[in-house]
């Protein structure tokens, strides 16, 4: 049978979120049900309540980094027990047969992902909710393994923040020696100067804020860039074997693209949207490269996971209670946070 449980969500654009009741689908032979301790909060949570992105569907419980412990498994299921300290990230669901998802990287699967919410069930064939609730039942696929060396409340965040910085250092194969720059300090900003200092890199923060750059190096950047600083800029030109751009608002990349090297990439992880217009001269002269990424496959962040717990890796967090996440949209939306939210589930479940 179908449970109904306690979550907060929004029933319109224009509203608060608030505390109401959902229904989770009763446990499958493959699912795991897990009792949620923590969830991150992430700007796509709050374009997603807002409808900024025009493909919201109400009722909508946000949240997609979530930390909890098994409580029930199915039959089938051979990986997890009661008791297992367990992620589930941006997605709970895929085809698993076209040729993305043969390959590992269900979050581009052929047919859609299914997102942890806002998406469609496969099962019950009802609107999937997000980890803004006490607990969620998810496809034994689709659940990660979390090191239990790490601080747990603040291991929420790498579900998505973590790998969608990750999975392109990883894909572009960022070793030591490599020079590589962090554009943006933020929630995804201060994740990848974490990464790149752990690969070895010669790590760069680049920003528009100088009160910045004392945390940035607190975190792990050799150094700091003033984008705005255009001498500074210029003493870099050509010189970059990486960017990763963490960006997630309309901005002009042509800057960026001068200090690349010959042959080298600029990944953009944060601004889903139109940017300024880009001087095809800055790709053609050097050979240069934009590209995209979106967060990682389940295999890859199992090994993201993995990684952080041999480097002691997690996120910069601040700690709210559920009934204050009205306030913490706020706040991120005014970027006053460093670095992450993350919401205590147990302030809702004794609500």
């Amino acid at each position: 049978m179908s449970e109904k449980i306690k979550a907060y969500g929004t029933e319109a654009a224009d509203k608060d979120l608030q505390q109401m009741e959902i229904e989770r689908r009763a446990i499958l032979k493959n699912d795991v049900k897990i009792d949620i301790l923590y969830c991150g909060v992430c700007h796509s949570d709050i374009h997603a309540a807002k409808n900024d992105w025009g493909n919201a569907n109400y009722p909508l419980v946000p949240g997609h980094e979530i930390i909890g412990k098994v409580i029930e498994v199915g039959a089938d299921v051979k990986n997890y027990k009661k008791g297992d300290l367990v992620g589930v990230g941006c997605m709970v669901d895929s085809c698993k047969e076209c040729s993305a998802c043969e390959d590992d990287l269900e979050q581009f699967c052929e047919k859609g992902m299914v997102g942890t919410y806002n998406g469609k069930d496969k099962h019950s064939r009802n609107r999937t909710f997000g980890g803004y609730s006490t607990s969620i039942v998810v496809r034994e696929e689709f659940v990660l393994k979390v090191p239990t060396n790490l601080d747990t409340k603040a291991v929420a965040p790498l579900l998505c923040a973590g790998i969608t910085t990750y999975s392109p250092l990883n894909h572009w194969k960022i070793k030591k020696g490599d020079k590589v720059g962090i554009i943006g300090l933020g929630g995804l900003g201060h994740m990848g100067i974490k990464f790149a200092s752990a690969m070895g890199a010669e790590t760069y923060m680049i920003t528009t804020s100088e009160e910045k750059s004392a945390d940035a190096k607190k975190l792990g950047a050799d150094d700091v860039i003033i984008s705005k600083n255009k001498d500074e800029m210029k003493k870099h030109t050509g010189s970059f074997d990486f960017l990763l751009n963490t960006v997630p608002v309309k901005h002009d990349i042509n800057p960026y693209l001068q200090i690349l090297k010959r042959d080298s990439t600029m990944v953009m992880v944060g601004a889903i949207e139109p940017l300024e217009p880009m001087n095809g001269g800055n790709l053609i002269m050097g050979r240069k490269r934009v590209a995209g990424s979106l967060i990682g496959g389940i295999k890859e962040t199992q090994e993201m996971l993995d990684f952080c717990g041999e480097h002691n890796i997690t996120s910069e967090i601040e700690m709210i209670d559920m009934q204050d996440i009205n306030k913490a949209f706020e706040r991120v939306t005014n970027n006053d946070v460093k670095y992450r939210f993350v919401i205590d589930m147990k302030t809702l479940k004794e609500a």
